[in-house]
């Protein structure tokens, strides 16, 4: 029973992997297309506010950029660990 316990752990953790980094993924995204309707909705009512609500989502974006690249790193990171378990 020891082998098929660790097989299934085998098999869960890229998949755990993969759903963690779609969630984060899709909450960036989520979250930018939010400020970005509220950009355009302010713009007909306040231009100050809704610049500086395009700088946060500027800013934003950026950090979504840096976020990215770090989950790349690490998803590649933790694939190459678990194939190197594997074999």
């Amino acid at each position: 029973i020891l082998v098929v316990i660790e097989t299934i752990s085998l098999l869960i953790q890229p998949l755990a992997l993969a759903v963690q980094l779609t969630a984060n993924i899709t909450a960036g995204h989520l979250l930018i297309h939010l400020i970005s309707s509220a950009a355009l909705a302010l713009v007909s009512i306040n231009i100050v506010l809704s610049s500086i609500t395009l700088i946060i989502l500027f800013l934003l974006t950026i950090l979504e950029l840096a976020v990215a690249m770090i989950q790349a790193y690490v998803f590649t990171l933790l694939v190459s660990l678990y194939l190197h378990d594997n074999t």
